[in-house]
């Protein structure tokens, strides 16, 4: 019986793969799928080529933030913003604990 060994060369091994650099159009473009299509996050990375977590960083530097309701806001829209205001409140909130907690140990380290 012939035994089969798989060898592998140092040209076969895979390199990681390289960065690719994306126009501002082409971000523009990903974000209206979701924005203005709603597709969902996942979908419109699928369909344009990149990965989930890229989708939603440009989503996050090209979407401004929603306007506050004005004076004729339906109970919807007030009920909308209080929880997405809860949400930054939060993550603000969570950020300044971190901040806190960092320059203690920074104090501490230059002692």
């Amino acid at each position: 019986m012939a035994e089969s060994k798989s060898v592998v060369s140092a040209d076969s091994r895979s390199s990681p793969p390289s960065r690719r650099l994306f126009s501002d159009e082409f971000k523009q473009g990903a974000v209206r799928l979701i924005v203005e299509e709603k597709y969902s996050f996942k979908a419109a990375a699928a369909a344009v080529g990149v990965c989930e977590k890229t989708l939603r960083q440009w989503h996050k530097a090209l979407v401004p933030p929603p306007a506050p309701c004005g004076e004729n806001a339906s109970l919807r829209e007030l009920r909308e913003e209080n929880q997405r205001l809860r949400r930054q409140l939060r993550r603000a909130e969570l950020e300044r604990e971190i901040l806190k907690k960092a320059t203690a140990y920074f104090a501490k380290e230059s002692l």
